[in-house]
């Protein structure tokens, strides 16, 4: 009597271990940053976390409420290590390395841009500065106002300037070799085709536009000497090119106000961001070369940030 074959059973292997809860990755990481000091620990653990999950911050907070866990969803690890990946870069903050250079991405007001190593990180008190050199340029009586970025670093200012006034000429001087690396790659994806960065000393850069300008801006480096930033984040980090500015910290100031008085029309306007303590000091620089209105402005914590004046 012939016997039938059984049918093989199907092995049964163990389930895979679930992994940690979004929202635990999220708690403990905003505990380990806030034990290293870093300002804003609960918008930083997020961002890191929305980057190794491939999840922005409103699908993180949906996250969190229903109970997702790690390695349930896409990313650049296809979420199957989350929590591993978060570690390593939750060390590298820790250790004060800028949130943005962790990324590989800064924004400001509608850009966002490339940065890293070489380049200074744009913040957020400098989309005040620009505003009043965007406010300008849609004032100007003339189809195509022109505006220089001296300093442009990242391009931040340029870029800003140049997508937001549309039919303005744009142009941006640098002449760190690493920031222009920089600022080249966010010319290129940003696309603006009314913006133009040239690689010069902002000393004698752009003579074919002298007497022409409407608006010249900079955040130029304005650190004395001898101070240390408090932020690690700036002391270790930004480069030494974009922070220090002479014995003063306006040695800078004063180079590129020979430039802006060589490049602006009767009538244009000069932008410089500063320090909180520099206001004075620039208002005299300015009023003892000629300028005319020279007057100081504040950010939105009430400090000391842009001063203006015209030509």
């Amino acid at each position: 009597m012939s016997h039938t074959p059984s049918s093989p059973q199907p092995s049964s292997s163990p389930s895979p271990e679930p992994g940690p809860l979004l929202s635990e990755l999220r708690d403990s990481a905003v505990e380990r940053l806030a034990r290293s000091g870093v300002p804003t620990p609960d918008v930083d653990a997020e961002l890191l976390l929305g980057h190794v999950t491939g999840l922005g911050r409103g699908e993180l907070q949906a996250a969190f409420i229903t109970g997702r866990r790690a390695g349930a969803g896409a990313g650049p690890d296809g979420g199957r290590d989350a929590a591993g990946a978060l570690d390593a870069l939750l060390e590298r903050r820790a250790a004060r390395e800028p949130l943005q250079h962790i990324l590989g991405v800064a924004w400001f007001r509608s850009l966002e841009l490339r940065v890293g190593p070489g380049v200074f990180v744009p913040r957020p008190e400098t989309e005040g500065v620009v505003q009043i050199a965007i406010d300008a340029l849609r004032q100007v009586p003339t189809p195509e106002p022109v505006a220089v970025d001296l300093g442009t670093g990242s391009g931040a200012i340029a870029l800003a300037m140049a997508t937001e006034v549309p039919n303005a000429r744009v142009h941006a001087v640098e002449a760190s070799v690493d920031a222009f690396i920089w600022a080249r790659e966010n010319f290129a994806a940003v696309g603006a085709d009314n913006a133009r960065l040239v690689f010069d000393d902002m000393g004698r850069a752009l003579p074919e536009l002298d007497g022409s300008v409407d608006v010249v801006i900079s955040n130029p480096p304005y650190v004395p000497d001898d101070a240390i930033p408090r932020d690690p984040e700036v002391r270790l980090f930004d480069p030494a090119m974009a922070l220090y500015g002479g014995p003063d910290g306006l040695d800078l100031v004063r180079s590129l106000e020979r430039t802006a008085h060589r490049l602006l029309r009767e009538g244009g306007l000069l932008v410089i961001e500063h320090g909180e303590l520099q206001g004075a000091d620039i208002r005299l620089i300015l009023t003892e070369r000629g300028w005319r209105a020279a007057a100081t402005h504040v950010d939105l914590t009430l400090r000391d940030r842009t001063t203006t004046a015209l030509r």
